[in-house]
Order: C-alpha cells, then structure tokens, then sequence
C-alpha cells in the first residue's frame, strides 16, 4: 500500500494589529477621561443649558417688578413646598431693591456673562495672535516695536487700565467688551511669540522656505497651525478672567448699566445689603464662582490634553 504522507499546515500567524487614532480624537479621549476637565465639563453643559433656556426656566424677565402677594423689596425666598404662604408668589432667590426677581435676572445674567465671554476672549485672542505671530516671525526690528509696546500695556495692572480704557471710552456693555479685550492683548500676543519662536526653524519651516513659498504662506499654514496648542488652553482659561474682569467694572457702575442682568452689577447694585439681605449678594456671586470654576477646570484639563509628553 502507498504510504500516505500526512503534511501539517501551519498555523496561521495573528498578525499585531496596530489602531492609529488621529490627533484630535486622542485629544478628546484624554480630555474626557482627565478628572477635572469632566467636572468642567459638566458645569459649562449646564450654564449653556441654562442659557440657553432662559427664556423657558425663568418665571419673569429679568426686567419685571413683582408687587402681588404684598412682598416688599428685598423679600427672601419664598419656596412653597418649604413652607413658604401659598398666597405669595414663588421666589426661589428672593426679591432685590427693585422688586425684580433674582432668579430670574440671575438666569438670564449666565446668557449675558457667556456672550461677554467669548466675544471679548475672541476679539483679544485674534488681535494678540497676529501680532504675536508677527513679531515672532518678522524679524528684530518689528519684534521690538510691537514687544515694547504689549510691555507697556502690561506696565499697568489689568484692572486699572481697563478702568482708564473705559473713563475715557465711557460706560456701557460694549466699552467694557473693547476695554477688557485690549488689556488681554499683551498676553496671547507673548504667548503666540513664544511658540512661533520655537517652531519657526524647525526642519520643515527651513524646507518650506527652500520650496519657495511666501513669508506669508509659511506663517498662516505652517507656523499657525502648529503653535495654537498654548492658544487654546491661553482661550479657555481666558474666558474665566474675562469674565471676572467685566463682572469688576460692572460691580465699579463702569461696565453694564441698569436693567441688565450682569452678575458684577447685581453685586453692585446690592452692596450695601451684605448683613441685612445676604441673599442678595450670595446667589450672583456663586453664579461668576461656578461659571469662573467651570471654565478653569476645563483650561486644566485640556492643558494636560494637549501635553505632547503625556502618554496616549
């Protein structure tokens, strides 16, 4: 009989299989699992909820006088499941001087301190760039005109030349915005120089400049782009002393005026009632502590994100 030769086939070999994530999807995962930016994230969800259903949470506008139910100005809060008389209107944070609703006012106020926010931290944060873009990559000469300048702006403190910016602008929302905006200039500009610096002779700059592109091509497709990492953070942290900044000058009567719901006004409007009727400082304050807390922890967060050192 044939003897028949048994052949044993190898096994096949698993092959290493290799997940690339790209940089944005790697940042995001460590974002979400980074502890404090969770946290952040949270509390920003819910102020941009809150904001944005303003008009549905709260029971008046911001501007209307209650005077049913015989309260008084400065009244407390009246919760009727608490206890409080069914025959008085309900007033979760109580009444100011002006018999309008601190609730109310302070929802609507979360709308308001955002858009404060983010418009000013954009202005600046654009302004700052370019310039610190420019004096980074230009050259000595220009880098020196436009330095001395970001240091003499940051000569003075912060709140002081935003009070000066606005005396001589004038009151209002939108002076405060334009104060608040020039005095964060200095900053990102410092910020967007330092990086620019540090990238601007790296091999593929040098390379570019062979292939024979534009000073200005190089600067906004290549030295931009890779230097917006301390940008961001620089933003988001950003927004927080922005809005602190114009919560000050309201609180000075130098920001917004009477009947916006800014949380520095409310503060301002009611000083004098710190011992008599605490809860009239006590519900705005805790408003620009949370809104200041949210953005911060998230600035955290996404500065360990954007950390190319930590591992994915």
């Amino acid at each position: 009989m044939a003897s028949t030769t048994l052949i044993s086939h190898p096994q096949a070999v698993q092959q290493p299989t290799f997940s690339i994530q790209s940089p944005f999807r790697r940042t995001m995962r460590r974002l979400l699992s980074h502890r404090s930016a969770q946290i952040g994230l949270v509390l920003l969800g819910f102020i941009f909820l809150v904001a944005l259903l303003a008009d549905v949470i709260s029971p008046y506008t911001y501007e209307d006088q209650i005077r049913e139910g015989g309260v008084k100005p400065r009244a407390t809060p009246c919760i009727h499941a608490l206890g409080c008389e069914p025959e008085k209107p309900q007033l979760w944070m109580g009444l100011d001087s002006n018999r309008r609703d601190i609730f109310s006012r302070v929802i609507h106020g979360s709308r308001l301190s955002l858009q404060i926010g983010f418009v000013t931290t954009a202005l600046s944060l654009i302004v700052g760039t370019l310039l610190g873009a420019i004096a980074g990559y230009a050259g000595e000469a220009i880098d020196n005109l436009i330095m001395r300048i970001m240091d003499i702006f940051q000569a003075f403190p912060s709140l002081l030349l935003a009070i000066a910016i606005v005396t001589v602008l004038g009151t209002g929302l939108i002076n405060t915005l334009l104060a608040v905006a020039i005095v964060s200039i200095p900053g990102y500009a410092r910020i967007v120089r330092a990086a620019v610096m540090s990238v601007k002779e790296l091999e593929y700059i040098n390379a570019s400049r062979a292939l024979g592109s534009s000073p200005l091509r190089i600067l906004f497709t290549r030295l931009l782009p890779n230097s917006m990492t301390p940008v961001i953070i620089a933003g988001t942290l950003g927004v927080a002393g922005t809005i602190l900044e114009a919560a000050g000058l309201s609180f000075l009567g130098l920001g917004a005026q009477p009947p916006l719901p800014e949380w520095g006004l409310m503060l301002g409007e009611e000083r004098s009632s710190v011992f008599s009727a605490p809860h009239l400082l006590v519900f705005p304050g805790l408003a620009i502590v949370i809104t200041v807390l949210a953005f911060n922890l998230l600035g955290d967060g996404l500065r360990d994100a954007l950390d190319p050192r930590k591992k994915a």
